[in-house]
């Protein structure tokens, strides 16, 4: 247990150091690097106690320790320098172990302000050198300060998390156990841990356990915290390995009895290079993790893995081949964790895969156990609540294991052979659940009988005025924000409309919205909705509205001009309703869905292009651009009508083709190859840069090997730009087009009120940066990477809609509308997942 005095010290630490290190893991790096050269010392001065000379700081290094540093006559400014010279170098220093060397490499001082350091060291000072279990504890909190900060994408498995994966694994004390993304060693610390209560140790034991725990990790510094946190703990010579799980094979005939693993949700930017030593082709972290870990059991290995919900149901080859491997080599359970248990810092939802080789030899079945309640709330703070299931999961897994499954609400049993009738081998459990009972607990009312519905005014045209007291709330005015109208009349209460009030246009257009604009007169065709707030959440009601549109519409509508639908039909309407504290929960996990899809939108609706110009780069008129600048064909031989066709030689495409920027092969219109061969102008040659100069001004699209089509001819509404890529790449001057430095310029020179146009003689005087090659080459390869961001969250919204969808759709105890597009939710996570970056590996 972490006692006060040693909490307060180390965040006494932090506060020292916030000014001059904001970032909270760098903080930990020098409160680790503190503390190792403080017990170095202490170990120094035990041993002259019991008769013996100082090691660590001897010779050369003598000058460094602990008692010089703060000697009298020594000034804070030679304090710093001696601090500074003492940690860059003991990585050198001959006296000490391997294991303190291997914590010093690249250590430095990342400010050079010594009143900070002197406050700093004195602080450390009041820690004393002990392998006991108090200080194990006291850097474990250390470690969990910065797995709340979540920076740059950083965090680390809640330990509750990881307490359960090994209490469901199990490791014993003869197994030898692997974490192949370790981090700061939490599933080691946890498995010692689990090993030393579950059984008697002998000396002679706890010496052979320990040596029989293995972590490797990418990155530098998760090796030097891993590698404290274990020696703290009582692992005097912990085997931790600065090692590229995924690209390095040095290691790969190792094996062990047991692995625990939260590998990286995400891959590298610039994607995963692995050796050709896997199984399964893949450059996705989280496949080629668990494809190595499933790898590298022994014949009677056991795993436990947190992954993505992507490894669960992914459609792509490469995640179905891992399925199928899984389900026939290893894979027993599936365990289904809450969306929010990396919250704060992350809202990703995960599983758990269960492997063990020997046991699935005994059983055609797998196991699969939903968890909804961790033992936390799903907040930002993570707080405690009653409920929690993580015991119960242990004992259904456990009896599992042992034969004795009892099928429950919260855990069933399927065959493999179902699994994979379809060969896609989803691991999703709900799938493979016959019955949804959700429904059966939720009564059913009308609307009328928990809502007041209230009609809005009747107004005449005379009354609406271009200016006035109060905005009149129109049906044209409900989704959009066009023309609106005012009105200077005093009326009864009702018939206002205010912030937080729910609305529902019931003509012409159709939906509810919560108003969230200044106070309003709302129309005759618009209701407002008072729901009983003891009986159903308002916000519930806005979403059950939402997804009963349709319907409504459908089942109520009257009218043949101007659909309608009646107060009558609406208040008559039956909705499910489920307690209050369900409405809530509802309600709370789909505003987080909420925010996920606002900040996506937000990223996608405010993206552009920017290229930071260097003054020393050439500027050219268009003009004088490397470039050649092509105009579609007119005259007598343009084709007519009757030309086109919806098959034939030549592909000719009109504006609404080019479109996002790229092609849109919608309403595709074709002609001869007769009609081509006419034809003297406006033919597409690869690498060519397309742009949209009628209508929609600006829109651009590159014709490169990935476009089906060979024969591409264009009409009058843009221009082919044909660079010479020896002094102008394409895709540079494609991007460049999408710019914002471009739309400042075009926006500048467009003609035409009616059609806006670009026209050549317009486009001459625009001006290009052209710097070298090797720029062009550094700026595209940023903005693509941008832009895969961009477009990964454009694949979020769709499926965190569609996340909201099921959600509502649960409450009825049916599925959410299919699209027609029936893999978008995993073509989306597929583009997702290549998009998100970097993220620590380890536990």
């Amino acid at each position: 247990m972490l006692d006060t005095t040693t909490r307060k010290r180390i965040d006494d630490c932090r506060d020292i150091l916030v000014g001059k290190l904001p970032d909270a893991k760098a903080q930990i790096e020098q409160i680790t690097i503190g503390l190792i050269y403080k017990f170095m010392d202490d170990m120094d001065k035990e041993a002259v106690e019991l008769g013996g000379a100082e090691k660590f700081f001897s010779g050369d290094f003598a000058k460094y320790s602990w008692d010089s540093l703060f000697d009298a006559r020594v000034t804070a400014i030679e304090m710093l320098n001696l601090y500074s010279e003492a940690i860059a170098s003991m990585d050198k220093n001959p006296n000490i172990p391997q294991l303190f060397r291997n914590i010093f490499k690249n250590a430095y001082l990342p400010y050079r302000d010594p009143e900070t350091l002197k406050l700093f060291l004195k602080t450390i000072g009041g820690f004393e050198y002990t392998h006991s279990e108090k200080l194990g504890d006291a850097f474990e909190y250390l470690l969990s300060i910065m797995g709340s900060q979540g920076d740059a994408g950083q965090f680390r498995t809640p330990r509750h998390i990881i307490d359960f994966l090994v209490a469901v694994v199990d490791p014993k004390k003869t197994d030898t156990i692997l974490d192949p993304a370790c981090g700061t060693a939490g599933f080691l610390i946890s498995a010692f841990k689990h090993i030393m209560n579950g059984s008697a140790i002998t000396p002679d034991e706890r010496k052979r356990l320990i040596n029989n725990f293995t972590g490797y990790d990418i990155s530098p510094d998760m090796v030097r915290l891993s590698l404290v946190n274990l020696y703290l703990h009582g692992f005097s010579d912990p085997h931790i390995w600065e090692y590229d799980t995924l690209s390095s094979d040095e290691r790969w005939n190792e094996s062990f009895d047991v692995v625990l693993a939260n590998p990286p949700f995400m891959s590298p930017k610039g994607g995963i290079r692995p050796h050709k030593k896997f199984s399964i082709a893949s450059n996705r972290s989280e496949v080629l993790f668990v494809d190595y870990i499933a790898e590298h059991l022994n014949s009677q290995g056991r795993a436990g893995i947190i992954v993505p919900e992507g490894v669960i149901f992914q459609s792509g080859t490469a995640y179905k081949a891992l399925r199928k491997m899984l389900v026939d080599t290893s894979l027993y359970a599936v365990v289904s964790l809450p969306a929010g248990i990396f919250n704060p810092y992350s809202g990703v939802k995960t599983s758990i895969l269960l492997l063990d080789k020997q046991l699935v030899k005994t059983t055609d079945e797998i196991l699969f156990v939903k968890i909804d309640n961790d033992g936390y709330n799903l907040g930002a703070q993570r707080n405690a609540v009653k409920g929690g299931q993580l015991d119960e999961a242990i004992q259904i897994i456990h009896h599992f294991r042992a034969g004795t499954l009892s099928e429950t609400d919260m855990a069933h049993a399927v065959s493999k052979s179902v699994i994979a009738q379809n060969g896609d081998y989803n691991l999703s459990g709900e799938r493979y659940k016959s019955v949804n009972t959700l429904s059966t607990n939720f009564v059913s009312v009308k609307l009328g009988e928990i809502c007041r519905v209230i009609n809005g005014r009747a107004y005449k045209q005379e009354e609406l005025l271009d200016s006035g007291k109060y905005p009149v709330l129109r049906v044209g005015n409900f989704f959009s924000n066009r023309g609106w109208y005012y009105s200077d009349l005093e009326l009864e209460p009702d018939k206002y409309c205010e912030k937080g009030d729910l609305l529902y246009a019931w003509s012409a257009s159709f939906g509810p919205k919560i108003w969230d604009g200044a106070k309003s007169i709302y129309h005759y065709h618009i209701w407002k909705m008072e729901p009983d707030e003891t009986r159903i959440n308002k916000k519930f009601l806005y979403l059950v509205l939402d997804r009963e549109t349709e319907a409504i519409k459908a089942e109520g509508g009257r009218g043949i001009a101007m659909i309608h639908i009646t107060k009558g039909g609406i208040e008559e309407r039956e909705i499910p309703l489920p307690p209050l504290s369900i409405q809530e929960e509802i309600v709370a996990e789909i505003d987080g869905y909420q925010k996920i899809i606002d900040g996506a939108k937000m990223v996608v609706e405010n993206y552009k292009p920017k290229i930071d110009i260097d003054p020393e780069w050439e500027m050219v008129e268009f003009e004088k651009a490397p470039f050649k600048i092509i105009d579609g064909d007119r005259g007598s031989n343009y084709p007519n009508g009757d030309d086109f066709s919806s098959e034939g030689y030549c592909l000719f495409l009109n504006t609404k083709n080019v479109r996002d920027n790229g092609f849109r092969f919608n309403e595709l219109l074709f002609i001869s190859k007769e009609k081509d061969e006419l034809l003297r102008k406006g033919k597409l040659q690869r690498e060519d840069v397309l742009l949209t100069t009628r209508g929609t001004i600006g829109n651009t699209a590159y014709y490169n090997d990935s476009i089906p089509y060979n024969n591409i001819r264009i009409n009058s509404g843009m221009l082919i730009f044909r660079p010479d890529n020896k002094k102008l790449l394409s895709e540079y001057l494609y991007y460049f087009f999408q710019s914002e430095n471009c739309e400042t310029q075009f926006s500048r020179i467009v003609s035409g009120a009616a059609q806006p146009q670009l026209p050549i003689r317009s486009l001459n005087s625009a001006i290009i940066p052209i710097p070298s090659i090797e720029v062009q080459n550094h700026i595209v390869t940023q903005i693509v990477k941008e832009l895969t961001l961009v477009n990964a969250n454009k694949e979020l919204i769709a499926i965190f809609e569609g996340k909201i969808k099921e959600r509502i759709a649960k409450v009825w105890g049916g599925a959410a509308p299919t699209s027609p597009k029936g893999d978008l939710a995993s073509a989306a996570e597929e583009v997702l997942l290549a998009a998100e970056p970097e993220v620590e590996y380890g536990a």
